[in-house]
């Protein structure tokens, strides 16, 4: 599980990054578990709530760059 304050230190291209990897992590896992072949269920908790970290951060940047004052 990734922390909040991890993931406000990153720059957005390391977080688009991160949020691509854990996309596809999140497919795997769904696979896995449709096949049977998953054995750790509670990592697709922890991917999707570090997924949601991401995106909330993300979105809160850009809330804040939208509502600076253009000099």
């Amino acid at each position: 599980m990734t922390k909040i304050a991890d993931i406000r230190a990153k720059t957005a291209d390391e977080l688009q990054t991160q949020l691509l990897d854990l996309r596809k992590e999140q497919f795997n896992l769904r696979f896995q578990r449709a096949t049977g072949q998953l054995e750790a269920t509670g990592r697709i908790r922890v991917v999707r709530r570090d997924i949601a970290r991401i995106k909330f951060v993300l979105s809160e940047r850009k809330r804040s760059a939208a509502s600076q004052p253009k000099a």
